[in-house]
């Protein structure tokens, strides 16, 4: 497997070389120009010795100072090819990525038929990749609702997409599949499924963990909720039954794609929130996109905080 660790965003990597006073003894002096910008390459992104590294032609740049120095990093018929810029005296090596502002993923995740709870209009979207077996999940959600709510009011939607961690929590994607089964009838009993659930992991889990349980419970609760709200009994039971796991599935692939192999992850207007944080926090993000997007943010002012940790 090839393993490519490159830094994403701008990075200048000056290649510097000892003090030139006269009592600098350099341990390796007049090393080869291509050695020097391997050594850089390696160290700066990390690449394995067992991968190899090849530059190939120095061709003109758009830059004003340097030339484009394509370097291929690879390992067996596995292939990776990044564009440098080495300054046209050698001196000095940068990489620049460019960021497409239309297609970036953060700005256009798939929210399509999602329930969203709060103003369906409103110019903030916080959208939450959440695992409803996750005990920090449970949190920034006990965060988000009914505290930020309650502040935004109608300026403001959220929307949940499903990211369970299987590994940790086995019982997120059947809870996920039976919240989306509701949410095919209602988006307010999916509410109230999702609040439930986050707040009675425990329930769920059960005092001997037993996995068969857990699934009972949760298509218990889920047909109850469906009961409350007199939604399609028949429907719902078909729903649960057949533990369709395509939307899930679907819903976590989008969150790979965006390297998001934690929760939660919360994005105001694309604003990545890693992890728990406390409610102010969120507030902060949120009243920069409220201004950005010329709503206004709440006159009450907000404490200073810190974030309270990572995700899990």
């Amino acid at each position: 497997m090839l393993h490519l660790r490159l830094i994403a965003g701008l990075l200048a990597l000056g290649m510097a070389t000892a003090s030139q006073g006269q009592s600098a003894s350099p341990a390796t002096p007049n090393l080869p120009l291509n050695w020097k910008i391997e050594v850089m390459v390696r160290s700066q992104f990390s690449v394995p010795a067992d991968n190899t590294v090849v530059l190939g032609a120095r061709k003109p740049s758009q830059i004003p100072g340097y030339d484009t120095l394509p370097v291929t990093i690879s390992l067996g018929n596995q292939k990776k090819m990044e564009d440098f810029l080495i300054s046209t005296d050698s001196k000095t090596l940068a990489r620049l990525e460019t960021i497409d502002l239309e297609k970036a993923p953060v700005f256009s995740i798939d929210v399509s038929g999602r329930p969203t709870r709060g103003n369906p209009a409103a110019k903030v979207t916080v959208v939450n990749f959440d695992d409803l077996e996750c005990p920090v999940c449970a949190r920034m959600h006990q965060a988000l609702f009914p505290g930020t709510l309650s502040r935004f009011g109608d300026r403001v939607r959220f929307i949940y997409r499903d990211n369970p961690i299987n590994e940790i929590h086995p019982w997120a994607t059947h809870a996920a599949v039976d919240a989306n089964c509701l949410a095919e009838q209602s988006g307010e009993v999916y509410w109230t499924y999702v609040d439930y659930l986050h707040s009675h992991g425990q329930e769920v889990s059960g005092a001997d963990h037993n996995l068969e349980k857990s699934f009972a419970a949760l298509d218990r609760i889920a047909r109850q909720e469906g009961t409350i709200a007199k939604l399609d009994s028949g429907k719902l039971d078909a729903c649960v039954a057949k533990q369709d796991e395509t939307q899930v599935r679907a819903s976590i692939q989008q969150a790979l794609s965006m390297g998001l192999e934690y929760t939660p992850a919360v994005f105001v207007n694309g604003e990545l929130i890693k992890g728990l944080v406390p409610p102010e926090y969120i507030w902060r993000v949120i009243d920069r996109a409220l201004r950005a997007a010329a709503v206004g943010s709440p006159a009450s002012p907000i404490k200073p905080s810190q974030p309270a940790g990572p995700g899990n």
